[in-house]
């Protein structure tokens, strides 16, 4: 048997990490399985449906390198994907379970279903929902509230005796008493379109899904799906319900965490193999020790028996650690494609000034976590004017002795970016020039920081004069030897 799997999400909201680490599971197990990963969008909720969430869930799969077999786009052979195109054939299985007599037409209005629901919360009643009121009604009555105008719904007989079961991979055996049920849900709405149960049952059967894997907030669900499936007489999918994202708190991950949609995470600088790495670690393992995967990897090795029971933890921190990890690996130039948008954005940079983004790039690659993190390194770029003498004054050292060394810098750095030498080479040379002058490296270096940046705390000075240009950073250093200049005449 094929395994076929899919993923099913309402476009009613950007992806959040719930709904994609429920993605990369069917998608890693379908792979893992040789089987297919199908995406089917369930658009039925249209007052909440909007175009951009479906552009959204496209762009995040596209993102995070996941393709589907069959869906929207690609197509397949069980298509339509989209649910708002199978209307007719919710309603043509509507119709068949009414005919088999497991299903009912019911011509309840709002109001009788609002003071209904009412009277039970007002009395307490055990059992809140549909009473049945239409369940029996004969053609006659039928015929007659039509001819009145009454639209009806079509509603499941769900059985008021016995209790249904349903086997989970992860769980083991589920059962509820048929009592406890959703009584009598509604299949087809008076509009003609299907309800979420209804149009999920139909198209898992017609779409040949094997295996359902799917939070676990949707496991109250699962005997109403059961009862579908058998009134049909249709074979039930084996069912994986996952175990839900938590916050370190303890409670569902919500927005008070953080960020929770794949565009925040995207858009902050996170790297799509470092968010699917470490999302795939939520609730699953493979050994208890390896941590770093590759899409390609967790293609092969990623199996349900691995997937943990209890809710797994979303930690931020060790994200931005695995994102940090990550960009290490990136190559010079990677990571400058990877930055560049960044800069752009911020109006640092442009394409023109690619070739010095390039040669910073070393001198940072250590310090980023995000990719975002690059645009306040880069603060520097814009001129604040002259620094202010303090922080070109290392401690221990006076005016003078900073002026005398920041001079010394500056010939140095010249001859040496003259003779093209490398970064390493020019740090020796500095220290050199520390130790020739009988001071500490701090009183070399700080000044140079200092002068092309105007700051006490920034990315090496090489890296900065690099991505500022000679030209700018040597005037940069000019006006900073003007500055200490004036600080020795005030104290002469």
């Amino acid at each position: 048997m094929e395994v076929r799997v899919r993923y099913a999400p309402s476009p009613t909201g950007l992806q959040h990490i719930g709904g994609v680490r429920t993605a990369l599971f069917n998608y890693f197990f379908a792979k893992s399985s040789g089987g297919k990963f199908i995406l089917r969008v369930e658009d039925t909720d249209r007052e909440r449906y909007s175009d951009e969430s479906l552009q959204d869930l496209y762009d995040t799969l596209d993102w995070l390198g996941v393709k589907w077999d069959e869906g929207p786009v690609v197509g397949g052979p069980y298509g339509p994907y989209i649910q708002s195109e199978r209307t007719a054939i919710y309603q043509e299985y509507a119709k068949k379970l009414v005919d088999m007599g497991k299903a009912y037409y019911c011509y309840c209005t709002s109001e009788r279903l609002e003071r209904l629901r009412e009277k039970q919360i007002a009395e307490k009643s055990p059992v809140q929902g549909y009473d049945g009121h239409c369940r029996d009604l004969t053609d006659e009555q039928r015929k007659e509230l039509e001819a009145q105008g009454f639209k009806p719904v079509i509603r499941l007989k769900v059985p008021r005796e016995g209790s249904t079961t349903f086997h989970d991979v992860l769980m083991g055996d589920i059962t509820r008493e048929n009592k406890d049920v959703s009584p009598d849900p509604v299949l087809l709405k008076s509009d003609g379109f299907p309800t979420y149960h209804l149009a999920n049952v139909i198209d898992d059967h017609l779409m040949g899904i094997t295996h359902i894997m799917r939070a676990q907030e949707w496991i109250p669900s699962g005997p109403l799906h059961v009862l579908l499936y058998e009134a049909f007489g249709w074979e039930v999918p084996t069912y994986c319900h996952l175990p839900m994202v938590m916050g370190s708190d303890g409670h569902k991950l919500s927005k008070r965490h953080g960020s929770t949609s794949v565009r925040d995470f995207r858009a902050k600088g996170y790297l799509p193999e470092a968010l699917l790495n470490y999302v795939s670690l939520v609730g699953w393992s493979y050994d208890g020790e390896k941590e770093f995967f590759t899409r390609e990897e967790l293609e092969k090795c990623f199996s349900l028996e691995k997937i943990n029971k209890a809710p797994g933890v979303f930690d931020y921190q060790k994200l931005d650690w695995f994102n940090a990890q990550y960009i290490r690996q990136k190559s010079d130039k990677e990571l400058a494609d990877l930055l560049l948008p960044y800069l752009k954005a911020a109006g640092r940079l442009d394409d023109k000034d690619y070739d010095r983004l390039l040669a910073f790039v070393p001198g940072v690659r250590d310090r980023l976590t995000l990719l975002s993190d690059i645009v306040p390194m880069t603060d520097f770029l814009e001129d604040h004017g002259e620094p202010d003498a303090a922080i070109l004054i290392p401690k221990k050292m006076d005016a003078a002795s900073s002026l005398s060394s920041l001079k010394a810098v500056y010939e140095l750095v010249k001859d040496d970016l003259a003779k093209g030498r490398t970064d390493d080479e020019l740090q020796n040379d500095l220290c050199e020039l520390a130790q020739g002058l009988g001071i500490k490296n701090a009183g070399v270096f700080n000044p140079l920081r200092a002068a092309v940046t105007g700051l006490q705390v920034s990315p090496p000075p090489f890296s900065c004069i690099h991505l500022l240009g000679e030209e700018e950073s040597y005037r940069r250093i000019e006006r900073a030897i003007e500055v200490l200049e004036r600080e020795v005449e005030k104290n002469v």
